[in-house]
């Protein structure tokens, strides 16, 4: 009797997979674009919001008023309970986004603002003790340490909106950048001091600027060199600055820039000015700004590698839409180098348009996508090839993979990082059986060097972390799950199984993902926090991959997650995307793709 009751669940099971896989089906293919992609759509951020607000009105106040008038309403309205501001408005309230909010809504607001103010001030004044400078630099320069990135940016928002007193005074609370090592050739960046990860190039240039053109005057010989460097730093500005306007299609880092160019007086300069377009166009019809423009390379990669992996894609993509993906994906290769990070030809970026630059996790997901639309396929291969050769070139000394430069730096996000790496000798192994010989020695080293910098990377615990993606509420805010699934899966195909490293790093990761899971079988980012699709259903996926479909754990966690999603016709987001500078974003095709990856894997797995 026991038997038959198993066995009726496990029909049962089978059955509801088999529903909401096609109910997940229905929502992927509405959501594809004729043209041959996933836009997808990226939640509303605060601090996005705040910085574009600024950013229009240094520049003016009154061409700018109504989009100005509809962005504080809506940042008005989306406080939360406690009085301040999360980066979505899922998350917690944090400082960086609250500090944001509250200087600007000060110093654009009209009246009927000021309860907001007032509790953004309460809540402020509770975690730092009191409003003065000198606590609210020491606060920034806490949560940020060395990495200047972020924490000078909102030091110069809060001198450009008075919480720092009357000018020049305010900016004695700000830290210089220094701008005038940007005038330096490219190959010596590794060894500068630039204080600022590598994408933030536009920051330290127009921040260091606003900082030098407004403090207090001094005649030393370095404020003079830097006078005499301002128009060839303005013209590096100029040249990096993409079709668009937006710096990596980014709200924030474009916001900076522009305000920050305004008030050293360029607000006639053309990157002001085309940074001002892209920040009028990206604004939502609510008012609100996005993090970016969209991750619409990132996300159809992600389709078509996770979300329909090993299945028949003419199943669920007629040839005419494989062969428009395949025809749009194969125009965003970049084929030049790029004027930014000066990055070799290649690779891929996460969005399509003009203000992305090559990735690492990008290439991978564009190459392996390759290989799902057509490995028989000369021009896949030649892409493919070009691509793997910048993935070799990318590898650092350590055997990990950077994001976009290698060797830039030691700030945390140029690091090497496992779930990059592991998807990287994916890709990588994923076309060895079609590349000549001639390709199999550096894909043997790539691969070794590889493999090594996962088993060093693995925490005691058998977990591993990743770099751009997080949980709020995790100790140290970091998501093992999303990295330990991530990697498992990769290992699962690129690995030898008679190889002993191979089964000590698989075990322990196993063990790690078994002990993760809550008791009403979700997983979220930690063993401590609440369950999400996103991290349930990657964490399905690897335990899948791995063998374990008939694993208790794994069909409690899918009656967890059809429960949960109403057998796939009821998705909510979480905030697991990690952003530049640590800004928290949620992506409403994420549980989608995640959500039916596991479901295809346990469906194949099951038959």
């Amino acid at each position: 009797m026991i038997a038959a009751g198993d066995n009726n669940r496990a029909m049962n099971l089978t059955e509801d997979l088999r529903q909401a896989k096609k109910n997940l089906r229905m929502r992927l293919q509405a959501t594809f674009d004729p043209r041959g992609f996933w836009p997808g759509r990226l939640s509303s951020s605060a601090l996005s919001t705040a910085v574009a607000l600024l950013a229009l009105a240094r520049i003016n106040r009154d061409e700018h008023r109504i989009g100005i008038e509809s962005g504080m309403h809506w940042l008005s309205g989306h406080a939360n309970s406690d009085g301040g501001w999360g980066d979505t408005p899922e998350s917690p309230s944090n400082l960086s986004t609250t500090l944001l909010a509250w200087s600007v809504l000060s110093s654009l607001a009209q009246k009927e603002a000021d309860s907001v103010i007032s509790r953004a001030v309460s809540w402020l004044s509770a975690r730092m003790g009191n409003l003065e400078p000198a606590s609210i630099q020491n606060a920034l320069l806490r949560i940020y340490g060395k990495d200047r990135t972020f924490s000078v940016p909102i030091l110069t928002v809060c001198a450009l909106t008075g919480r720092f007193g009357a000018e020049p005074g305010a900016w004695t609370w700000v830290p210089r950048l220094p701008f005038e090592l940007s005038r330096m050739p490219r190959f010596l960046f590794r060894w500068l001091d630039l204080q600022v990860v590598s994408y933030a190039l536009p920051a330290l240039i127009a921040i260091g600027l606003v900082r030098h053109k407004s403090g207090p005057p001094a005649h030393h010989p370095q404020h003079l060199l830097r006078d005499l460097i301002t128009p060839g730093a303005l013209k590096l500005l100029t040249q990096i600055q993409p079709s668009t306007g937006g710096f990596l299609e980014a709200i924030p880092l474009t916001a900076f820039v522009v305000m920050s160019l305004a008030a050293s007086n360029y607000r006639e300069h053309p990157v002001c000015e085309k940074g001002v377009a892209f920040l009028q166009a990206a604004q939502r019809p609510d008012g609100s700004w996005a993090i970016d423009s969209n991750l619409a390379t990132w996300l159809t990669t992600l389709t078509l590698n996770h979300a329909l992996a090993d299945i028949d894609l003419n199943a669920v993509l007629s040839p005419e839409q494989q062969a428009r993906i395949l025809s749009w994906l194969l125009v965003q290769q970049h084929t030049r180098t790029h004027p930014f990070t000066q990055a070799a030809p290649g690779g891929w970026a996460w969005t399509d348009l003009a203000g992305g630059v090559p990735d690492a996790d990008d290439t991978a997901g564009a190459v392996l996508a390759l290989h799902r639309l057509g490995s028989d396929n000369l021009s896949n291969l030649t892409s493919a090839q070009a691509g793997l050769r910048w993935l070799f070139d990318l590898q650092n000394r350590d055997g990990g993979m950077p994001t976009f430069c290698r060797g830039w730096g030691k700030l945390p996000f140029d690091r090497s990082c496992p779930d990059i790496t592991a998807h990287a000798l994916l890709a990588a192994e994923t076309w060895r059986p079609h590349l000549p010989d001639s390709w199999q020695k550096p894909l043997n080293k790539f691969r070794q060097c590889g493999l090594g910098y996962l088993r060093d990377a693995q925490n005691k615990d058998g977990s591993w972390a990743p770099l751009w993606f997080g949980n709020q509420r995790a100790p140290g805010q970091q998501n093992l799950t999303y990295g330990t699934a991530q990697v498992l899966i990769a290992l699962e195909k690129i690995h030898p199984r008679d190889s002993a490293q191979f089964q000590t790093m698989r075990a322990r990761a196993m063990s790690w993902l078994f002990s993760a899971q809550q008791s009403e079988g979700s997983w979220g980012g930690h063993l401590t926090t609440a369950g999400s699709v996103e991290e349930t259903s990657l964490a399905l996926s690897a335990l899948i991959s791995a063998g374990n479909v008939r694993h208790p754990s794994v069909q409690r966690g899918f009656q967890w997650l059809l429960k949960t999603t109403r057998k796939g016709t009821v998705l909510s987001q979480a905030p697991v995307g990690l952003y530049f500078a640590s800004l928290w974003y949620d992506e409403e095709l994420y549980p989608l793709i995640f959500a039916l990856g596991a479901i295809h894997r346990a469906a194949r797995a099951l038959a």
